[in-house]
């Protein structure tokens, strides 16, 4: 082979290398730019679908049972030592509370999928968490009457919350079935 020869042989491997490593370039490229195309959510809350919906539910259910199981049965004496069902309403409301906690939390993290409730929701999440042994005292008979106005300002502010970002919360009572996860 001649010296020529040899030269374009080396000149063709020479440019094959170059449009090789150029064509790799370009495919990363390419990848990087389809990747910043197309929306990927980075959290939890932001993959969470119709956020707004499912605040307004777990809201509800926990106003709800509030009201019916806790609220409504204290305010009629039902709580009181030697009341008729005592034993009974407050195993309800132990479960109630519980429920309220627990609903209350979801509705919380649901708030998160959705900017404007986000925002409204968050400054109450202390609250919610202040509730955490509610469950537990109601049952043993142990709450007081500032445990209670405790829980009715934080349903009421969860409400408040909701309503001023769009999502009006109404009560919805649970049935026994579903305080008791049955």
């Amino acid at each position: 082979m001649s010296v020529a020869a040899q030269q374009e042989a080396v000149g063709e491997a020479l440019t094959v290398q170059a449009l090789t490593a150029q064509a790799a370039v370009w495919q990363e490229t390419a990848d990087e730019a389809a990747a910043a195309a197309t929306p990927a959510p980075t959290t939890s809350a932001e993959k969470q679908k119709f956020a707004k919906t499912r605040f307004v539910a777990n809201a509800g259910l926990a106003a709800g049972a509030t009201y019916q199981w806790i609220i409504k049965p204290y305010r009629a004496g039902k709580f009181k030592k030697g009341a008729s069902g005592r034993t009974f309403a407050l195993i309800k409301a132990g479960l109630a509370g519980a429920f309220a906690y627990n609903r209350l939390k979801a509705a919380a993290d649901n708030a998160k999928g959705d900017p404007l409730l986000s925002k409204a929701v968050a400054p109450l999440t202390a609250s919610i968490e202040s509730l955490k042994g509610l469950g537990a005292k109601l049952r043993k008979g142990n709450a007081s009457d500032a445990d209670l106005s405790s829980l009715q300002n934080v349903i009421t502010g969860v409400k408040e919350a909701g309503s001023g970002a769009g999502a009006t919360v109404t009560d919805k009572v649970p049935s026994l079935s579903q305080l008791s996860g049955g």
